[in-house]
């Protein structure tokens, strides 16, 4: 092709690096023929697998259409570049600084194979464990710290191919990560404990806490931190470090939350019916869908009033249906207790007069 070019532009005996112009611009055309027979490639590899994007498909195939899709074009100026250098003679410090130059885009688009390949797996796992909120609330913090390793490891393995020595580098490095590290203990404490969150599953999205003095929905669980819903409707935002530290309450993985309440008789009341109120308030309580019965005693002779004590679970323990529960209990109560002509005490003081 060089000599074609060279007679055709006659330019033989005009040199630049020590090649002819006909031999650069030979090179050139084999760099924009090898980026053009890629780029096509792609597009039509990316064309045909539009038809195999169903789940029905055989995974390997859409593996390697997912792969082909993320396909940067540096990768193909890097082969490009590589099979252009091929053509022409040049000295050793260009060669090597070209080799390297087009190794390195090709270890970063390996970097970007490998991140999605991962991507692709943990979306087919998603997809088989259906609607999984403990999964979904892991898959960031998963990418995140997988990310970070895998282009660690890009970073090195590019490194050892320049020539430099990663041995000597990590150990150089370690003095300046403890320093590093012990600056950014925050952030790191932050990062791990999410880490921690993500495979312990102490709570995941979705789920009603309480933690310290703050109640809410839990939105989102980042890297760094942690995002509540509050009843009121502020959003909350809590360090991960400083969940981890303190007391958490998770209403949602609760099968059954319990209510307590204390009713207060008048002591004027006929027997029959204080008897009658332990069998009255089990059948208001049996009477409510998702309402499961414990006990209800006479517990107590107070000073003003007898104190009956009942005890009920709610079977679906999200917060609105619980208070659902007890205002339908309640609501129950008053009416019986109206119908059987028995009346809640209330604190009452008597003034003697002196004659």
């Amino acid at each position: 092709m060089g000599d074609f070019l060279a007679r055709l532009f006659g330019t033989s005996q005009r040199l630049f690096y020590g090649n002819a112009i006909a031999d650069w611009i030979g090179a050139g055309i084999i760099m924009v023929g090898v980026w053009a027979a890629l780029l096509t490639l792609r597009q039509a590899i990316a064309a045909h697998y539009r038809d195999y994007v169903g789940p029905s498909r055989p995974t390997p195939i859409r593996l390697f259409g997912s792969l082909v899709g993320s396909t940067r074009q540096f990768a193909f100026f890097a082969v490009a570049l590589y099979a252009a250098k091929e053509s022409l003679a040049l000295p050793a410090a260009a060669q090597r600084a070209s080799a390297n130059f087009a190794l390195i885009l090709l270890l970063v688009q390996a970097g970007i194979w490998l991140r999605r390949a991962l991507r692709f797996y943990l979306e087919l796992k998603e997809r088989e464990r259906g609607p999984d909120r403990l999964f979904a609330g892991s898959l960031d913090v998963i990418n995140f710290v997988a990310g970070l390793l895998i282009w660690s490891l890009v970073i090195l393995v590019a490194l050892e191919n320049l020539g430099i020595n990663i041995t000597a580098l990590l150990a150089g490095l370690g003095v300046g990560g403890v320093a590093l590290a012990l600056a950014l203990q925050n952030i790191l404490g932050d990062l791990f404990a999410s880490l921690s969150i993500a495979l312990d599953k102490p709570f995941v999205v979705g789920d009603s806490l309480t933690i310290d003095t703050f109640t809410g929905k839990v939105e989102n669980i980042g890297i760094k931190t942690t995002r509540l819903r509050s009843e009121t409707g502020e959003q909350i935002i809590l360090s991960n470090a400083d969940i981890l530290k303190s007391r958490v309450r998770n209403y949602s993985r609760a099968p059954e939350l319990r209510t307590l309440v204390t009713l207060r008789v008048a002591y004027d009341t006929p027997s029959e019916r204080l008897q009658a109120i332990p069998k009255v308030l089990e059948d208001v309580v049996r009477a409510q869908p998702h309402a499961r019965f414990e006990r209800c005693h006479l517990v107590k002779l107070g000073e003003s009033a007898l104190h009956f004590e009942l005890s009920y679970f709610g079977e679906r323990p999200d917060l609105n249906p619980l208070l659902d529960l007890q205002q339908a209990v309640n609501l129950r109560v008053i009416e019986e207790f109206r119908r059987l002509g028995i009346e809640f005490a209330y604190p009452t003081q008597r003034v003697l007069g002196l004659a």
